[in-house]
């Protein structure tokens, strides 16, 4: 459970984030998976009740229909996502690959957009899903066009943890391949996040020089071309520029 100086917040989060990944649940289900004493998960799951933040029917509590509301709400402002929809339906349709689009917050990445392969290879990932910075192309590309300043505030705030075998571990390591991701327009996922997963990612950039978003484009060996990376990352560049061009009008 995160811990900040409001306490009610995280353990709020703790519920919110249990119901979230396991759906309904009871009581008691709540209670041990969060590790919150019995008096304050009762006490809190009322007050979000109230709130309608939960739901509860049949003595199983859910997330409630506010996140919903909640939840559009937060839509109403990606509007990048409206103008990405049909360029990267196309590049999905022209490559067979899964696609995503996602944005920055905080010191990870979220996808708000994500367009299935018509293949029947599954790259497991979800709309909503948060992905580390330091082993995924769209973390990569979300970062490094970033002024000094924000990136290495967000670089103190990573973990360095080892997913695969070429997952990078070091800050210093980390900023040589922003270095290079920038120097060539696209980054690059070498199976860092997930074993014989590659991705291939590029920054959606505003009128001002500034990344708003990033796209990305995932699939084993067997469906990207890797002796030709340069060639198939042209594709995922073009598509970012029309999205860029497309949100700005």
């Amino acid at each position: 459970m995160v811990t900040t100086q409001t306490p009610a917040i995280d353990k709020a989060m703790a519920i919110f984030a249990f119901l979230a990944e396991h759906g309904r649940a009871s009581f008691t289900q709540i209670q041990k998976a969060t590790g919150l004493p019995k008096s304050t998960s009762s006490s809190l799951l009322a007050s979000l009740l109230a709130h309608g933040l939960v739901s509860l029917e049949e003595g199983r509590y859910a997330l409630g229909l506010r996140w919903y509301e909640l939840g559009n709400k937060v839509e109403e402002g990606l509007d990048i996502k409206r103008a990405a929809m049909e360029p990267l339906s196309q590049l999905r349709d022209r490559t067979q690959l899964t696609c995503h689009l996602g944005v920055l917050e905080g010191s990870s990445a979220i996808y708000v957009l994500k367009l299935e392969s018509p293949t029947a290879i599954v790259i497991r990932s979800w709309v909503g899903r948060r992905l580390s910075l330091h082993s995924s192309g769209l973390g990569k590309a979300l970062l490094a066009w970033l002024p000094d300043d924000k990136l290495d505030a967000i670089l103190a705030d990573i973990q360095f943890v080892r997913r695969t075998d070429t997952t990078i571990v070091s800050a210093e390591a980390f900023r040589e391949e922003l270095r290079a991701t920038r120097q060539r327009g696209w980054a690059f996922d070498n199976a860092e996040d997930n074993d014989g997963v590659y991705c291939i990612a590029a920054p959606v950039i505003n009128a001002a020089g500034e990344v708003t978003a990033a796209i990305s484009m995932s699939g084993v060996s067997s469906q990207i071309d890797l002796a030709n990376l340069d060639a198939v990352a042209a594709t995922v560049v073009a598509t970012a520029g029309r999205i860029a061009a497309s949100h700005r009008h």
